[in-house]
């Protein structure tokens, strides 16, 4: 039996509530605690994940609900407003953040430095705020969290190499943030609200003369989404950041790069929707978005052949993830976004565990460079994740990663730039099989007749690996059922009007419907 939405309006705190609760307890207990830290966290985060498993197979599943801060409407109070977009962003983090938990736990991470595990709620905090909230500046707002909560998480621990990734990270985000305040202040300063429906309300109906200063606050905007989601050419900071933090940490930043996508999916998506926005700003950002997608999968392939170490060659599977994603978004149909969403969650699971993965092979060699021969035990189980989790992540069949791709690729034969996306996004699969398997046979087959390092992995280390795996199982055994979901997914993120009215109903406006011409 699916909850009342009443019922779910009370459960839309959770997400954001929950974990900042869990912070501030945690930074207040000592450090020689750790017991009861790991406790309040994984109550934290199994909360998190029942909240919005129960958000999604309830009435919110199919609804919009908007969630009035200090009950004050739209648009003169903060909102937030939750759709199924929302929610499987939600529940993704929250499996995610999971998968990652238990393999800090497993590998004792959480215990070489000071406040992890509160970094970690507000880092959840962070992330669910910016994908429930329905207002511009809060989304800033969000940002910064996640910046300074990511921050503390990628540096835990200390080390140079560390500190030179986390200086790198820091600048270019920092830079990232500068131009987001100035986009904010520019819309405001010309529209006069920074709510995200009344925004494109007021974009619909602003005169002619405003278009120029609404571009130029737009395109400032879509340069800081591309940051943190890691575009090309602004992708630089992210394979240091991720190779160099530890294992947990980089398996729940597999969901970073993400809120980047969904924020110029959200904002951009709503602002100049077919729907709603004038002809003069709708198509302002379309052709970006495209060739973006296919520059930085061709450098984030290039970047996996260059890599010497498996960590890094990951984080750039990150990157290959992120212009596959691009180019789904890019093609701005509801069929390339539902493929696009299925290859979302796949690929952002399949990375965090690789993450996880490629730690305890390093733990067990004794070093990350896979052109230097080291034995390495237990050699069996280590070497058949490795070949599952690389097959899946290139997108093989009957992995759910080859049927992402292909939805993606059914739903460009339509686009003038088709050729060139399936010439990118095959000749990069191909590329990134030859890569993995170069590496793979040389961290496996090319071993030295000395002792691996004294190392085991424990039971919920083992646990953490093996289940990103075992939910793509299941996301390919339903797959049906699942793109059947996702369809309807797409559908309502590209009925605009509906989200407008959503917002606005409780407060008596009546929001514009209709593009102008």
């Amino acid at each position: 039996m699916s909850l009342a939405l009443p019922a779910l309006h009370n459960l839309l705190a959770v997400p954001v509530l929950l974990p900042i609760l869990a912070a501030t307890v945690l930074i207040a207990l000592p450090r020689r605690w750790l017991a009861a830290q790991r406790l309040i966290s994984g109550l934290s985060v199994l909360g998190l994940l029942a909240a919005t498993i129960a958000l999604w197979l309830g009435d919110a599943g199919h609804s919009i609900l908007v969630y009035p801060m200090g009950d004050w409407p739209a648009p003169f109070g903060i909102v937030w407003v939750y759709d199924p977009l929302a929610g499987l962003m939600l529940l993704l983090t929250a499996t995610v953040a999971l998968i990652s938990l238990l393999y800090a736990i497993g590998s004792d991470t959480e215990s070489q430095g000071a406040h992890f595990h509160a970094l970690f709620q507000a880092q959840l905090f962070g992330l669910n705020g910016a994908f429930l909230t329905g207002d511009v500046f809060n989304l800033f707002v969000f940002f910064e969290v996640l910046l300074l909560a990511s921050y503390g998480l990628m540096l835990h621990g200390g080390g140079a190499a560390r500190g030179r990734a986390g200086l790198h990270y820091l600048i270019i985000n920092l830079v990232g943030s500068t131009l987001f305040l100035f986009a904010v202040g520019a819309l405001y300063g010309v529209l006069g609200t920074l709510n995200l429906a009344d925004l494109a309300q007021r974009i619909s109906t602003a005169p002619a003369e405003q278009y120029p200063l609404i571009a130029a606050a737009s395109l400032m905007l879509f340069v800081v989404f591309a940051i943190k989601a890691a575009a090309f050419p602004l992708y630089l900071w992210l394979p240091a950041t991720y190779a160099e933090t530890s294992a947990p940490v980089a398996a729940l930043f597999a969901i970073m790069t993400k809120v980047g996508l969904y924020a110029m999916l959200r904002v951009h998506g709503t602002l100049f929707a077919a729907d709603t926005a004038p002809a003069a700003l709708r198509d302002l950002l379309a052709p970006w978005w495209l060739w973006l997608g296919i520059a930085t999968l061709i450098m984030a392939t290039l970047g996996v052949w260059a890599a010497a170490s498996l960590r890094r060659q990951i984080a750039y599977l990150v990157l290959t993830s992120v212009g596959t994603l691009l180019i789904a978004l890019g093609l701005n149909s509801a069929a390339a976004l539902t493929g696009g969403l299925y290859y979302w969650v796949q690929s952002t699971l399949l990375t965090a565990g690789f993450f996880l993965l490629a730690d305890a092979i390093v733990r067990a060699r004794g070093h990350d460079d896979w052109r230097v021969a080291a034995a390495i035990r237990p050699f069996a189980p280590l070497a058949i994740l490795f070949f599952v989790y690389a097959v899946a992540l290139v997108g093989l069949p009957p992995f759910s990663g080859f049927i992402g791709k292909a939805l993606i690729l059914k739903a460009a034969l339509d686009s003038p730039l088709a050729p060139a996306i399936f010439a990118t996004v095959l000749i990069s699969s191909v590329l990134l099989v030859v890569a993995l398997a170069r590496s793979g046979s040389a961290l496996f087959f090319q071993q030295q007749n000395c002792p691996p390092p004294a190392w085991a992995l424990t039971r919920s280390s083992w646990l953490a690996i093996a289940l990103p795996l075992g939910l793509m199982i299941g996301w390919v055994v339903a797959a049906g059922a699942i793109t059947h979901a996702l369809a309807q997914t797409s559908q309502q993120q590209l009925d605009t009007a509906r989200y407008l009215r959503a917002v606005f109903e409780p407060t008596g406006f009546a929001p514009h419907t209709g593009a102008q011409p």
